[in-house]
């Protein structure tokens, strides 16, 4: 049986978050299977915090060489994911995000005859800027040659020029539409924003999974990143439904151990214990994580982490936007957000109960330290 103070230090080392890092941010998105990416400044960070002296330049890089992609896979909302994965993970959860999203295009005047027009302008458009990964340009991080695509402004100004977009929501919902079916993807960084490029071009060589692999595939990388965690912990994360979920933990359930907490079979990975024992100290340590990072994002229950009480503070009034958290062994104690801009830019704590002259000091320190 594990504790919950258990449960949140072993969730802590199998995100990587604690213990040994990974090597290259594709590694570390990989490894995740995806990760929340609403918020992209903060992606960034969250995923340089799972690589060894990782930085957000770095993984900008890996969205540059074609390595990570920004889609909308799952929930509803962007994530970072393996360029190669995102295909057999769309062809899951797909279907049911577009036939769930029927009555809401109705409503932004998306026909499909729209729909149709609308990727005929856009695969015109990026035709004459052919989006084409530089993979190999890697030097010391950063791509050595800018791959083309279109701003995501540029691309609506060719749907409000073709008489598309009937509504101001409109054109966000028919990129996110062709990015369900695999037409578009966000590639590459242009300065703060992500280019529109096309999938077919961008993601030569994609991963293919049937369907009863792919959930097993997805099972695996969760318990492996997230775990200890829950069939329906996976049915939230990924869009799935239970039965869904079941089946993919069946088909991997030999690869984990199952533990108990408070009743409620958890699986893992078999090597979190000797982890936690040998980075036990680095596993409680405060840290600084962005809004919407995979800790406290992740999980169908949240109280883990965050004590219900204060479950309010993170989530303000329910609007689905996670502020900035402090976490000390596991817990939360605190949220935080940035006051200022470059070199005056610094952090404002918002603690649950009052701090010490200690822990204040170290929240200043990691924050000069966030990548």
């Amino acid at each position: 049986m594990l504790t919950r103070r258990d449960l949140a230090l072993l969730r802590l080392l199998a995100q990587r978050l604690a213990g040994p890092r990974l090597a290259t941010p594709a590694e570390a998105v990989r490894h995740l299977g995806a990760a929340q990416a609403q918020d992209l400044p903060g992606a960034l960070t969250s995923i340089a915090l799972r690589v060894d002296g990782g930085t957000r330049q770095g993984v900008a890089a890996a969205l540059a060489a074609g390595l990570v992609v920004r889609s909308w896979p799952m929930r509803g909302t962007l994530h970072l994911v393996p360029a190669e994965d995102l295909g057999w993970m769309l062809a899951i959860t797909a279907p049911r995000m577009i036939a769930g999203a029927a009555r809401r295009r109705t409503e932004l005047g998306i026909t499909d005859a729209v729909l149709d027009r609308a990727r005929e302008v856009a695969l015109g458009a990026l035709a004459d800027e052919p989006a084409r990964p530089a993979r190999l340009a890697l030097a010391d991080g950063e791509a050595t040659t800018p791959p083309a695509g279109l701003r995501r402004a540029d691309l609506f100004g060719l749907w409000d020029a073709a008489g598309l977009l009937v509504q101001s929501q409109t054109a966000v919902h028919l990129l996110g539409q062709l990015c369900q079916e695999t037409t578009l993807v966000l590639g590459p960084m242009a300065g703060t924003e992500q280019l529109v490029v096309g999938y077919e071009d961008w993601v030569p060589e994609p991963v293919r999974l049937d369907r009863d692999q792919g959930l097993a595939e997805w099972a695996r990388r969760y318990l492996r990143s997230h775990g200890p965690a829950t069939d329906r912990d996976l049915a939230r994360w990924a869009s799935l439904t239970l039965t869904d979920a079941r089946a993919g933990l069946a088909a991997v359930r030999s690869e984990f151990t199952a533990v108990d907490v408070d009743g409620t079979e958890h699986l893992m990975d078999p090597a979190l214990p000797d982890l936690l024992a040998g980075h036990g100290a680095d596993a409680r340590r405060l840290r600084l994580l962005p809004g919407f990072d995979e800790f406290v994002l992740g999980y169908a229950d949240r109280t883990f982490t965050v004590p219900k009480e204060f479950e309010d503070r993170i989530v303000p009034g329910g609007n689905g936007m996670f502020r900035s958290t402090v976490v000390k062994a596991g817990q939360v104690i605190a949220t935080w957000k940035r006051a200022g801009t470059g070199a005056k830019a610094r952090i404002d704590p918002e603690p649950f109960a009052s701090l010490g002259a200690r822990d204040l000091a170290i929240i200043q320190r990691r924050f000069a330290e966030l990548p």
